[in-house]
């Protein structure tokens, strides 16, 4: 049954798009890919389906990542993208607009900021508003941001790395990269094509980091085979990968987030300094889960680092319990057509 009242929390991430529902909890997870039919522009899939087509389409179709680095790249296609979800969630002979929450990143601009609201009422949404994304990772990960303490949680996307420190239900301190899992892809396929010789696609330089992919040494170290597209004969071939030189490719996409970590570190007050030192720095985002990240991260900073549990939902959840505990939005956040 339709309620008057039913409010959407989104994570529009540019590898995923994840939407909570209030009273429901998160009912959709799914890549943020859509393909089109190139002549009319027409949905053809939305999500794994669309991603499944990713380098496999014909000439009248386009399977694109409508949000680049955290922002609406192509208006259009995100536009579609949420009307695809709004009709999902809410079905398509829905009586009331549904209110929506959409998480963005930290260093959004405010004129993409009012890219993803406008998108979202041009969608179907009633009225549609933003919320940061680490604080809605800090939410999601159960951390007490309400509280008179220093808070820090590293949120890696797939576009961007949000670090921010709260404290009294409020961001004190924040710095956004457009540094995430996307960039460890390109680094890997970059590798891949000067080392061996050899085209790969997204997934499969997606495949090999979640595989093989490391922050730090391992105990053992692993490898894989790789098939790709021979760039001198342009044949089908198949190589063998160590999880040491994809470790060694990406170090310096992970050393800016590392730095960065430390610079934010470095400018929060001592009193919220000495509460995080406690408490410890919390990392969230599907990048969270590369191997030894969060050890890499407690060496350089001295702090105790630990992986939130289920890192990938955590910003989607954040969104919920702010709708759930925010009825009435406050007035900075509302916008409305």
């Amino acid at each position: 049954m339709f309620r008057l009242s039913q409010d959407i929390g989104i994570d529009l991430g540019t590898a995923n798009v994840l939407v909570y529902v209030r009273g429901k909890g998160i009912i959709m997870r799914e890549p943020s890919v859509v393909a089109v039919y190139i002549p009319t522009r027409k949905i053809k899939e939305v999500g794994e389906k669309a991603r499944e087509m990713l380098g496999r389409t014909p000439v009248n179709i386009a399977a694109v990542r409508p949000m680049v680095d955290g922002v609406i790249a192509d208006y259009t296609t995100t536009q579609q993208m949420l009307e695809y979800i709004f009709h999902k969630v809410c079905g398509a002979k829905r009586v009331f607009k549904p209110r929506v929450l959409i998480a963005v990143p930290s260093g959004v601009t405010s004129v993409e900021k009012r890219a993803v609201k406008q998108a979202a009422l041009a969608a179907g949404a009633r009225e549609a508003w933003t919320i940061e994304e680490a604080k809605a990772a800090a939410i999601g990960a159960g951390l007490p941001i309400k509280e008179p303490g220093g808070n820090m949680v590293v949120d890696i996307g797939g576009g961007t790395t949000d670090i921010a420190v709260l404290s009294l239900d409020g961001i004190v301190l924040s710095r956004s990269i457009r540094i995430g899992g996307m960039k460890l892809d390109e680094v890997i396929m970059r590798h891949v094509r000067t080392q061996y010789n050899l085209a790969i696609g997204d997934r499969t330089a997606e495949e090999i980091k979640i595989t093989i992919g490391s922050a730090t040494n391992l105990e053992q170290e692993i490898g894989m085979e790789v098939r790709g597209r021979d760039l001198i004969s342009g044949l089908p071939q198949t190589i063998e990968v160590s999880s040491q030189e994809i470790r060694e490719c990406m170090v310096e996409p992970i050393s800016q987030i590392v730095s960065r970590v430390k610079n934010v570190l470095e400018k929060t007050p001592p009193e919220l300094a000495s509460d995080i030192i406690e408490r410890g720095i919390i990392l969230t985002g599907g990048t969270a889960m590369l191997r030894g990240l969060d050890r890499l991260i407690a060496e350089a900073t001295q702090v105790p680092t630990r992986v939130a549990n289920d890192p990938l939902s955590c910003v989607a959840i954040g969104t919920g319990k702010y709708l759930e505990e925010h009825r009435d939005v406050p007035e900075e956040f509302h916008y409305a057509a």
